[in-house]
């Protein structure tokens, strides 16, 4: 389902590009987190100690799975793509991206963070990203 799919961005040079997209698979604890702690002093998942600096185990964090594409970047955005796509807030209220100019961001202040795609705009950019060639192909 495309609603629960992460896609992360770049700009270079005003293009905007797909860099991969991820699907979260559970929040479980797994044989790969390793095991258990049995003392807070014990590390919380020792199966992913090269993740330590996304927070894995602090704060109340817990492990995320996730099936993903290859990282890859160079898999633009069609421009007219660029200027359908539309998030949507907590509060319900929609904006797309300002400063799109002739299928070019001019300005990527509002790309910077994270945001929740629309689901018919998730659906576009799901589709886009399932139909692109494969990197290096």
């Amino acid at each position: 389902m495309a609603g629960d799919e992460v896609y992360a961005l770049h700009v270079d040079r005003c293009v905007v590009h797909v860099v991969t997209r991820m699907r979260v698979v559970d929040r479980d604890h797994q044989e790969c987190c390793g095991a258990p702690r049995a003392t807070w002093e014990d590390p919380p998942f020792p199966g992913h100690d090269d993740w330590w600096m996304l927070g894995s185990g602090g704060c109340g964090a817990e492990p995320v799975h996730v099936d993903a594409t290859p990282v890859r970047f160079d898999l633009p955005i069609p421009g007219d793509l660029l200027s359908r796509l539309t998030w949507r807030n907590l509060k319900g209220r929609t904006r797309q991206l300002k400063y799109v100019v002739d299928g070019r961001l001019e300005n990527s202040t509002g790309l910077q963070g994270f945001y929740r795609l629309t689901p018919e705009s998730a659906d576009e950019l799901a589709a886009f990203v399932r139909e692109a060639p494969r990197a290096g192909g």
